[in-house]
């Protein structure tokens, strides 16, 4: 857990993760504002980089500002040997997938396992972002998610018609892991006094 002095401030490290192409840097670039590799052809992350941004967040009782890293990691398995290093003080996951792509639904169980059931993480620090590309029909209704996905948050990303729905959503997701934190946070310091 990453947490700072500051009663109101917070540092979270959230992990993208999930299969190759499915839109984890384009995402991770919008949701921090990061300009860099927009458009052009597909270029996959090499293992990971790391995008530090800060945003206010309702919600959260009084309104706390947090420090944000997105780990836009890899979906290259080549990697696997850096994962444990990735989790290391993870705050939340977020799991990324095409919905188009029938054998990232397949994938995702697999990402799951190794980034969400391995390190203990609440439902309420983790998020599916069923990522649309441009020009994909997207389909209103229920994915043919595994038991344990589909008791996650389930969003659907649409860049070119809401991007701001995506935005709205990860900072409610955020808040939600700012809480969760929090909540953490306390329970650790009334173990100390008593």
């Amino acid at each position: 857990m990453v947490l700072s002095l500051d009663t109101t401030m917070f540092k979270a490290k959230i992990l993208l993760i999930g299969p190759n192409e499915s839109g984890k840097s384009v995402l991770a670039n919008f949701l921090s504002d990061a300009t860099e590799n927009v458009g052009g052809e597909y270029r996959p992350t090499q293992a990971v980089r790391i995008l530090e941004f800060e945003t206010q967040l309702d919600g959260c009782g009084e309104v706390k500002s947090c420090e944000v890293e997105l780990w836009d990691c890899s979906g290259d398995f080549k990697f696997e040997s850096c994962w444990p290093a990735l989790t290391k003080d993870c705050s939340g996951v977020v799991l990324i997938f095409n919905p188009d792509v029938p054998s990232h639904l397949k994938e995702i169980e697999t990402w799951h396992s190794m980034f969400i059931s391995s390190q203990g993480l609440q439902d309420s620090q983790c998020l599916l972002i069923a990522h649309h590309k441009p020009g994909s029909a997207i389909e209103e209704g229920r994915l043919p998610l595994a038991s344990q996905l589909s008791r996650l948050p389930l969003i659907h990303s649409e860049m070119e018609e809401e991007p701001e729905d995506l935005r709205r959503a990860f900072c409610s997701y955020l808040g939600k892991v700012v809480n969760t934190l929090s909540e953490s946070r306390e329970r650790e310091e009334m173990s100390i006094i008593t």
